[in-house]
């Protein structure tokens, strides 16, 4: 039975980041990026069409590229799921499809460059595409005074998850030679429990996690199509009446111009923290991934801290706060040299990361009607992901002008300050006033 603030169905929902954020921790931030960088391509680069490109360049030409297929179909996808009821069928779908790639990139070895950018390419569309639909659950299983809350304890479960994931493909790697193997085999390895434990976990929410029942209804002449033809004309046609009517409220509008800039920075420098440690740091895998097994422990605490400040003094303010400290973050990023400054980076990144993502999502989620929340969060994750495109993309593109990744970790202020400008200017009041009008 359907019903909001429902304990077994939020535990069925914090059980997806659970799973799916060992794809984030292990593959997507610490084991493919310097495997990419140090086995695949190799510290010399590879030469493409007569060009020389670094590990660097092509791994965030990659990310942007994920991204920019998810801005073009999550709209579409989330206006059929929401006029079908079909959430958590697209969510599935995703997140095994997902897994399913990633267990695939244990084949990868060195100089399989392409192989590895298009396992690596699916294998995140379906991570990212999998997340538009397990937010778009937020408003439906969580009340607006709740919602906060349960944003926090998702994040903290995937936090948790993914740190538990990651320490034990940490243990393969550190200790591969105890077992016979070699580094590289672990941390292909290391990959396929990833993929693994996402599919696994996975299963907590395909047994708990209701779904509220459907509540469009297909007009009368679209039910002599076929099903799936008729769910697309009409998730279309929902689709361009929400782009159309977006614009009149100011408020919201606002907030995703906000979140698109800020979010790019937050995003690159998940994607690029590794391959930034690997290449211009020059640390090692175990020196990288200690580093981000401390961001997951800090994490928890982190998101969870933040969602308590927002109950005081506002979502709104603790995001500011958030983006404040990013700031901070990136001009130290700058500057550091060796591995325990790195660490202390790390520390750093995990206070304000959960915090930062949780909130926002759950703010999103209060401004945004209830029975279109697929359709919204298709919007959020359109914001979300044309951000970022711009910033690996910007990232790449300065290390491959410059040949140093200091000007391009230092350039994320931009995203960062100018978020937190337009974010000040928005009246989450008057949005959330302005998701009653019949427009919507």
């Amino acid at each position: 039975m359907y019903q909001k603030n429902d304990r077994r169905s939020i535990f069925g929902w914090c059980m997806y980041d659970w799973a799916n954020s060992a794809f984030a921790t292990t593959v997507l931030a610490a084991l493919l990026p310097a495997y990419f960088a140090g086995e695949v391509v190799g510290p010399a680069g590879v030469r493409i069409g007569g060009t020389l490109y670094s590990a660097t360049t092509l791994w965030g030409f990659t990310v942007s590229s994920a991204a920019l297929m998810i801005f073009l179909i999550a709209p579409l996808l989330g206006a059929i799921s929401d006029f079908s009821a079909a959430k958590k069928k697209f969510m599935l779908a995703f997140a095994y499809g997902g897994s399913f790639f990633t267990i695939f990139l244990y084949f990868c070895r060195s100089g399989h460059v392409i192989q590895t950018m298009l396992l690596f390419l699916f294998a995140q569309i379906g991570f990212i595409a999998g997340n538009v639909f397990y937010d778009a659950f937020l408003p439906q299983i969580a009340s607006n005074d709740k919602m906060d809350w349960v944003s926090g304890k998702g994040f903290s479960y995937g936090y948790l998850g993914g740190g538990l994931q990651f320490a034990m493909a940490l243990w393969l790697v550190a200790g591969h030679a105890q077992l016979g193997i070699s580094q590289s085999t672990a941390a292909r390895l290391g990959m396929v429990m990833a993929g693994l434990w996402w599919a696994g976990f996975t299963l907590f929410t395909v047994k708990y996690l209701r779904e509220a029942p459907r509540k469009g209804v297909l007009p009368a002449d679209f039910l002599q199509k076929p099903a799936i033809t008729a769910y697309v004309i009409a998730g279309f046609s929902n689709l361009m009446k929400t782009a159309r009517h977006i614009g009149r409220f100011r408020h919201l509008l606002l907030f995703l111009l906000a979140f698109m800039l800020y979010n790019d920075g937050i995003q690159t420098v998940i994607n690029m923290a590794t391959i930034y440690g690997k290449d211009e740091l020059k640390l090692t895998t175990t020196h990288l991934m200690l580093t981000l097994l401390i961001i997951q422990a800090i994490a928890i605490p982190g998101a969870l801290l933040f969602s308590r400040l927002a109950g005081f003094i506002g979502a709104k303010r603790a995001v500011m706060i958030t983006l404040a400290l990013w700031s901070g973050i990136v001009v130290y990023a700058y500057f550091i040299t060796s591995s325990m400054e790195f660490f202390f980076l790390g520390v750093c990144v995990g206070i304000v990361l959960g915090g930062s993502q949780a909130l926002s999502r759950s703010l999103y989620g209060s401004m945004i009607p209830e029975e279109a929340s697929a359709q919204f969060y298709g919007f959020y994750s359109v914001f979300s992901k044309f951000s970022a495109i711009w910033g690996p993309l910007t990232f790449a593109l300065i290390r491959q002008l410059a040949g140093s990744s200091r000007l391009s970790i230092l350039s994320l202020i931009f995203f960062f300050l100018s978020g937190l400008i337009l974010l000040a200017f928005v009246d989450i009041n008057k949005a959330r006033q302005a998701k009653e009008a019949p427009a919507f």
